[in-house]
């Protein structure tokens, strides 16, 4: 009896001991994780007091205790337009993307009847004015994130605040305005925030923070705000039921909804609460000038009605924004809606306005009417339909004419009474082009270094005497308009008598409008005695340089200028080179390689033919061939196309001439160069030779004599050998019969080429160059071309 008693009494401590566990832990829950306490008549320890657990008060995720009220600390009142909230009567935030898109690209930008009348009498679709605003308008409300809240907004159901207090009791508690209008914060009790401004909700907290605990500073801001429904009706893009930010004006939800259509008004957009019109905004005035005191907050429920357009208006022409234009009333004139246009550009012609007038009760319904955008014309009041077409000014001068051509700067000088030509053009130095100074200002190189300041001699001695390009001092022009029957008159007068004789006939007297154009001798050819004529002499002569020659000078007078040849000048090998003559030869080059080109490509064809009679396997091997050989000779070709004439003149001397008396009498030409060379001691021998060699020259010497001096080879083709004269010209066994076709009895001159070409029975990279010898003799004859160009070939 007594063990049973006795566990008995340890089972109900046990279960007592259990019970006031619950209760102690039931209290701790009471006081929201204050510390319970101590008992009376606990004993303390007043040397080293017992640490009590810091009250905390906070319903954040462990780990983001106090880090977003962190960074807003010190007051800020910031927030976010709260996310939509399930719309009254079923409707709800936007619709399917799909569905919307879809709704979108069948509504994409519908002209209005009006814009159709107009595209068809411009030939141009003009945009409604401030359509461009919705152009890029989201098909969903966009929330606006992080913007500040202003300090007037009154707090409601559905907003949240960020509390943080630190001092006696640390503080990290977000909580949400319920539909009551409160918040409930621990240990604090019920806040009443409904209607409080945003400003004024940290003073109220903070009094209710302070009824308890003293010595905490307290710091309100705001997270998500809450959602508002408004109903957009009428001639709008995309009416419907829309949930925005509580923060949203007139101006963000017509954002959201894409703005008015195409037959939408845009300038008496109402807002209409509790059956009355709350606001009308003219979204002209905001969108042109900025002006947005019409914009007001837009509460729970608002509907906002966009009403059909009053009548439009299109301005054309000359105005800075040609588009079409709402109408408002019967007030709107010229001048208002040309303000919302961004007025007149400079170019526009205020003399000449033009206004297209619709009357459907009249027998011609359209008509048209002149004036001038004076202010009385600003003044005229607009009707629906009507066309104002503003012209540019004529682009023409009254007072005013040109010089241009070969002179110092092209311009247009202010027309004085009795102006003549030596006004226009004060002095010779007004003729100087800009392209003569840049010569100039280049004749000293500038090298990347203090060592490297040289420039080629060639090109020093080729821009002697190019200094300014040279006037044509014989004619100038003057072109006269005549306004009357809009005729050209061509006067023309001698540019150099003007300034020789300021008071003859050629200074003429000049009108307003006139254009006087000086020329160049490169702008219009002037006769040879008229021309500049520097020419080069180098080589074998005494003085050996740059000479200004006269009308009618030839070699003769140039090498006695230059102080005759010297002893050691062959006259045989002398080079006379033309610009003229170089570029005619560069586009017979070109005219000869595209010719090769169409024999190479019919070739082809007439090879590619005689294939079909063949088995495939020589097919094949007939085609490859043909590939190999095509790519040869297109390599001939683009080597071919790449070599320079020089534009040398060919004597065709006697070789034996020595007297320099018996050169040509051709008369120079400004750029003309003459070569004197010494007698050179070598021959050259090119081709199917066993050795390409230089073997010197010996008097009296033969073709046939270095031909066994190079050996030639087994596939020697002899009869179609060929010599390239040190003077130019090409001889072949063609050209000089010599021993029935033979060239090998030719005397040999210093400094001649001998070339050998291959048998054309063999397909070799060679032959394909020599073959047909007789056409490349000629070729290489009329281009000037010499042992470089076989060089060129052949590599």
């Amino acid at each position: 009896m007594f063990k049973f008693t006795k566990s008995f009494t340890a089972v109900a401590l046990a279960m007592t001991a259990i019970a006031a566990s619950a209760q102690e832990a039931t209290n701790k829950a009471d006081m929201f994780g204050q510390d319970t306490p101590s008992a009376v008549g606990d004993s303390v320890n007043t040397a080293a007091p017992a640490q009590t657990r810091r009250l905390t008060i906070s319903n954040a995720p462990s780990g983001q205790v106090g880090a977003q009220a962190l960074n807003q600390a010190n007051g800020q009142v910031q927030g976010q337009a709260g996310r939509g909230r399930p719309a009254a009567n079923g409707a709800r935030e936007g619709m399917d993307s799909r569905q919307l898109q879809k709704r979108m690209a069948d509504q994409n930008a519908p002209l209005s009847e009006f814009q159709k009348f107009i595209e068809d009498n411009t030939n141009k679709v003009l945009p409604i004015f401030g359509s461009e605003f919705f152009a890029n308008a989201q098909p969903t409300f966009a929330p606006i994130q992080n913007s500040p809240v202003p300090s007037d907004y009154p707090l409601g159901p559905g907003d949240e605040l960020n509390i943080r207090g630190w001092g006696t009791i640390d503080i990290d508690f977000r909580a949400t305005i319920d539909r009551n209008g409160t918040i409930n914060i621990p240990t604090i009790g019920s806040v009443v925030l409904a209607g409080v401004k945003a400003g004024d909700a940290e003073t109220v907290i903070r009094n209710a923070v302070a009824r308890l605990y003293k010595g905490v500073t307290v710091s309100v801001n705001f997270g998500q705000l809450r959602a508002i429904t408004v109903y957009v009706v009428g001639q709008a893009s995309r009416p419907g039921t829309y949930t925005v930010s509580s923060l949203s004006t007139l101006v963000t939800a017509l954002f959201a909804s894409g703005g008015p259509n195409a037959n939408g008004s845009m300038r008496r957009v109402q807002v209409k609460r509790g059956g009355k019109v709350a606001a009308e905004l003219d979204l002209y005035s905001f969108i042109a000038k900025g002006d947005k005191s019409a914009d007001i907050k837009l509460l729970d429920g608002d509907t906002i009605y966009i009403p059909p357009a009053g009548g439009y208006v299109a301005l054309v022409g000359k105005v800075n924004s040609p588009a079409i234009y709402e109408l408002k009333n019967n007030s709107d004139s010229i001048g208002s809606l040309l303000d919302f246009a961004g007025g007149l550009p400079v170019v526009a012609d205020p003399r000449r306005a033009y206004l297209e007038r619709i009357d459907p009760n009249k027998s011609h319904p359209r008509s048209v009417e002149e004036f001038a955008l004076n202010p009385e014309g600003l003044q005229r009041p607009l009707k629906n339909g009507d066309v104002l077409n503003v012209v540019s000014i004529t682009p023409d001068f009254s007072n005013a004419v040109v010089l241009r051509g070969n002179v110092d700067q092209p311009v247009r000088a202010p027309f004085k009474q009795g102006m003549r030509v030596s006004d226009l053009i004060p002095s010779r130095e007004y003729l100087i082009s800009r392209e003569s100074v840049k010569r100039q200002n280049n004749v000293v190189a500038a090298g990347d270094n203090e060592k490297d300041t040289t420039q080629d001699a060639a090109k020093i001695a080729s821009r002697i005497g190019n200094l300014i390009a040279p006037i044509n001092w014989d004619y100038a022009v003057i072109e006269r308009v005549n306004r009357s029957d809009l005729s050209v008159k061509l006067i023309p007068f001698n540019l150099g008598a003007v300034f020789s004789n300021p008071a003859g006939p050629d200074n003429i007297q000049l009108q307003p409008g006139d254009t006087v154009t000086i020329f160049s001798q490169e702008d219009v050819a002037v006769p040879m005695d008229k021309r500049q004529v520097f020419v080069r002499v180098e080589g074998e002569v005494k003085v050996p340089g740059v000479y200004q020659m006269t009308a009618g000078d030839t070699l003769q007078s140039l090498i006695a200028k230059a102080g005759g040849p010297t002893g050691n000048a062959y006259l045989f090998g002398t080079g006379f080179y033309r610009d003229e003559v170089q570029k005619e030869q560069s586009a017979n080059l070109q005219r000869a390689a595209d010719r090769l080109e169409s024999q190479l490509r019919s070739e082809q064809s007439r090879q590619l033919a005689n294939l079909s009679g063949l088995s495939p396997t020589e097919a094949a091997a007939m085609t490859a061939q043909f590939e190999t050989e095509r790519r040869t000779a297109e390599e001939r070709i683009a080597r071919f196309r790449k070599l320079q004439p020089t534009g040398r003149i060919a004597f065709g001397l006697d070789p034996n001439e020595r007297s320099f008396a018996r050169l040509p009498q051709v008369t120079l030409q400004n750029g003309d160069r003459l070569v004197v060379p010494s007698k050179p001691a070598f021959v050259h021998v090119f081709g199917a030779v066993n050795v390409e060699a230089s073997p010197l020259w010996r008097p009296n010497s033969r073709v046939k004599d270095y031909l066994k001096m190079a050996g030639t080879t087994s596939d020697a083709d002899i009869d179609n050998a060929f010599v390239l004269r040190v003077d130019g010209t090409v001889v072949s066994s063609d050209s000089q019969g010599w021993f029935f076709g033979k060239i090998g009895g030719l005397e040999v001159m210093p400094g001649d080429t001998i070339v050998v070409p291959e048998k054309l029975d063999r397909q070799t990279a060679w032959t394909k160059f020599t073959q047909g010898a007789r056409e490349w003799t000629q070729i290489l004859a009329n281009f000037g071309l010499g042992a470089a160009a076989i060089k060129t070939l052949r590599n």
